[in-house]
């Protein structure tokens, strides 16, 4: 039997790499996760054989019976607008699990004195290590989801984003603790009962610290923190998987670490910040409340859905910038809709889609991909740059940040240097938002007030529609 787990185990990691890797592109994401999904069922399955001698199967049976009523539901019903939050969720659970993963093993093994199955140095280190990373990730997951989930109330919140120092020093304090918790307990185990009580208390000052690192970090910055709470959870995983002697969580963990870490650091570079900047100096408070206006003076001009379809009617190219607006308004359908009467007219249509676009990387990827738009029409920001110059329209559908010029204009912007989607450069602009509020960052966005740029104000999904109609009039 110790050869069949041993076997399983290889099986279930060797479907989650390949998973992962088909997690490339749209075309081949969906198999990739039915892939990994598969190989996390191999490894469960492996799990029951390898401790088929315990005397816990009622228990066994009801914790698989509540997690698949707890996780299925929301997954199936959770909107593409909401997919944000169901990540931070189910990575903050997985945390917590880790996390109590790490007590259990404190608690089983008499304070780390019974240690028997592994050597006691990896166990010690690894359980330790997990319930601090895994206790972080938890709480902090916890605040990503209230925050996009707009939970918090904004007055609160922004409170939390303007004293970010002083989190700064106390996330500093409870690091310390923490991690000399940790050394103590390693050092000292002795099965003494004062000892549960430390291990509690390393406990909640990782959670406390997890809720003191995300709150004051600002909504512009949310995707880049999800990204790096998942990794974590990998990273607590492996080493639970470490403690445990369990070589599936040792390699599921470092692979949703790593993974994590490039895909953070990627997210980071597109925003020309350090991750370190990210987490103590953050930008941006909600989702459009603050900042104003939106506009930076000056004059807007509206116009009409009539007037928008003539313009892209005749253009000879037409680019497409999604933003989160076009999520919420879920008008990805509408679009490709639009795009489709364009190219019938022998407009080439593109759609060009900022690394961190939206509240969770890939996310306008995603909703385009639901409306069935060809891959290979899904630009990069770095391959569709030098087209705006050469383009006769562009619309920016519920973008804001990504877009705006004075990351590059002005040195006093919050956002000055993080790479945009260069839409001013285009011969005309139209921008389709709600009102003239600005956008996830809090700051003021002068395209909407450019000589080429007219703003189209309304629902997304309505507004193009409209557009569209127009369209098929002409």
């Amino acid at each position: 039997m110790g050869y069949l787990v041993t076997i399983l185990y290889i099986v279930a990691f060797s479907m989650f790499i390949y998973g992962l890797s088909g997690l490339t592109g749209p075309k081949t994401a969906v198999r990739g996760n039915y892939i990994a999904a598969v190989g996390m069922l191999v490894a469960v399955v492996a799990v029951l054989i390898d401790i088929r001698e315990t005397d816990n199967w009622i228990l066994i049976a009801a914790g698989l019976i509540v997690g698949v009523v707890l996780g299925v539901p929301p997954a199936l019903r959770t909107k593409m607008t909401a997919m944000p939050q169901l990540v931070a969720l189910f990575n903050g659970v997985g945390g917590g699990t880790v996390a109590l993963i790490a007590w259990a093993e404190f608690l089983n093994s008499d304070g780390f004195t019974a240690v028997e199955a592994v050597p006691s140095a990896p166990f010690i280190i690894g359980s330790l290590f997990a319930a601090i990373i895994g206790s972080v990730s938890f709480w902090g997951s916890l605040v990503a989801f209230a925050k996009l989930q707009e939970l918090l109330n904004k007055n609160v919140e922004k409170v939390f984003v303007s004293n970010a120092k002083a989190f700064q020093v106390a996330n500093m304090a409870l690091a310390l603790i923490s991690i000399g918790l940790a050394v103590f307990i390693g050092i000292n185990a002795d099965g003494d009962p004062q000892s549960s009580l430390l291990i509690v208390g390393l406990l909640v000052a990782a959670g406390v610290m997890g809720l003191f690192v995300v709150l004051p970090i600002g909504g512009a910055d949310m995707p880049v923190v999800i990204s790096l709470l998942n990794a974590l959870t990998g990273l607590s995983a492996a080493a639970a998987g470490l403690a445990l002697n369990n070589q599936a969580m040792i390699v599921a963990g470092m692979i949703v670490g790593a993974s994590g870490t490039i895909l953070t650091n990627l997210m980071a570079k597109a925003m020309n910040r350090s991750i370190p900047a990210i987490i103590f100096g953050s930008f941006g408070g909600d989702d459009g409340a603050a900042g104003g206006g939106g506009a930076a003076g000056g004059t807007v001009k509206a116009t009409s859905a009539s007037d928008a379809a003539i313009q892209m009617a005749y253009a000879n190219q037409v680019i497409v910038v999604p933003g989160y607006g076009l999520a919420v308004a879920q008008a990805q359908h509408v679009v490709k809709e639009m795009a489709n009467l364009l190219e019938e007219k022998g407009v080439e249509v593109k759609y060009a889609i900022h690394p961190v676009a939206g509240r969770m990387p890939g996310h306008m990827n995603v909703l385009l991909a639901e409306a069935d738009v060809e891959y290979d029409a899904m630009k990069e920001m770095d391959d569709i740059n030098g087209e705006f110059s050469r383009t006769d329209v562009t619309i920016v559908i519920g973008a804001n940040d990504v877009t705006n010029p004075a990351a590059r204009q002005d040195s006093s912007s919050p956002i000055y240097g993080m790479p945009i989607l260069n839409v001013d450069q285009s011969k005309s602009v139209i921008v389709l938002k709600r009102s003239m509020s600005s956008g996830y960052a809090g700051i003021d966005n002068p395209l909407f007030t450019a000589d080429q740029t007219s703003m189209l104000f309304g629902d997304a999904k309505k507004m193009v529609g409209a557009v569209t109609e127009e369209l098929k009039a002409l």
